[in-house]
């Protein structure tokens, strides 16, 4: 490696399998196959660290990414962890068709110099523990939810089983959310930031949980980048003499989903919201859409709580 490769800035495009990384830097054209095992990353990082990196770009791949994400994070090497669905558009913009693991890191490579996608912060191991428990907490519940279905379709000769396999289920989902509540103990800015969080009616344990580890920008953001960023911010649809109808897009779904639960809660016991909903229908709004607005309504608000430290106020919303 010369003088000039080492300065060169560079963009590392790396298409992740479960046995291997295919990585390939733009705009050199250097391409290696790295084994996607601890050790293997550690010696690739090192060597990355020789060069101009502008930024690491890898697709989001079912956790298989996990162990380059941190290790090049540890090394304070700027990687970003993109969606799977743009870099295949890029591909597709650009004319690329075939796939193979060499062309597709050849491809994320490209689309990180050409794009150069925001940089977006890589959750620390309690921040990372504490997301994997909550998805965990999802399956629990969503296996337990199947059973009870089953329960109520099957023949009473199975209903043993059922019981048996239900209380198994609340067990773990019990043993789950006490692990999420020791990781949170651990940590007193989350501490704080869950006290203010619960302190509002219809913001649960769950939904708090879930801002913690999948939205950290919380606080830090001004009111329209919070909306945007969690994806219920309407997006407008015009073109030329056509005004079409605005509809959120994008965002982070699994923020989004939790929070539409818990607005379902929220226009029942919060006084504020009820109020809020009750008006957005009787102005014609559908449901939906009505919840949505809510939905925006109360991540604004805990936004603007979080950055001011303090607790929930009726009049603040």
């Amino acid at each position: 490696m010369n003088n000039t490769e080492i300065q060169t800035p560079v963009n590392v495009g790396v298409d992740v399998g479960k046995a291997n990384l295919d990585i390939a830097l733009h705009p050199s054209g250097q391409f290696h196959t790295v084994p996607n095992t601890e050790a293997h990353i550690r010696h690739f990082v090192k060597i990355l660290k020789d060069y101009n990196v502008e930024r690491i770009v890898v697709e989001a791949s079912g956790r298989y990414e996990h162990a380059l994400v941190q290790a090049c994070n540890q090394a304070g090497l700027p990687i970003i962890v993109v969606n799977p669905i743009s870099v295949r558009r890029y591909a597709q913009a650009i004319g690329v068709i075939a796939k193979t693991d060499r062309i597709d890191a050849q491809v994320i490579a490209r689309y990180a110099a050409t794009l150069k996608p925001e940089f977006k912060p890589i959750p620390d191991k309690t921040s990372q523990k504490i997301k994997d428990l909550l998805v965990r907490r999802s399956q629990l519940l969503e296996m337990s939810t199947m059973e009870k279905n089953r329960l109520q379709i099957l023949p009473k000769s199975l209903h043993r089983s059922i019981k048996s396999l239900l209380k198994m289920l609340q067990n773990q989902i019990e043993m789950v959310t006490r692990q999420i509540e020791q990781e949170v103990a651990k940590v007193d800015q989350w501490r704080t930031k869950m006290d203010i969080m619960t302190s509002v009616p219809g913001v649960g344990k769950v939904l708090a949980y879930t801002f913690l580890s999948e939205l950290p920008e919380l606080g830090s953001l001004n009111r329209k980048e919070i909306a945007a960023l969690v994806g219920v911010a309407p997006i407008n649809r015009d073109s030329g003499k056509l005004n079409g109808k605005r509809r959120i897009r994008g965002g982070r779904p699994r923020v989004r989903t939790v929070m539409f639960m818990a607005m379902l809660s929220s226009i029942q016991c919060n006084p504020v919201f009820k109020r809020f909903y009750e008006r957005l229908k009787a102005q014609g709004k559908i449901p939906k859409v009505a919840l949505i607005a809510c939905m925006r309504k109360m991540i604004v608000v805990l936004n603007t709580m979080i950055k001011n430290q303090e607790s929930w106020r009726g009049e603040m919303a």
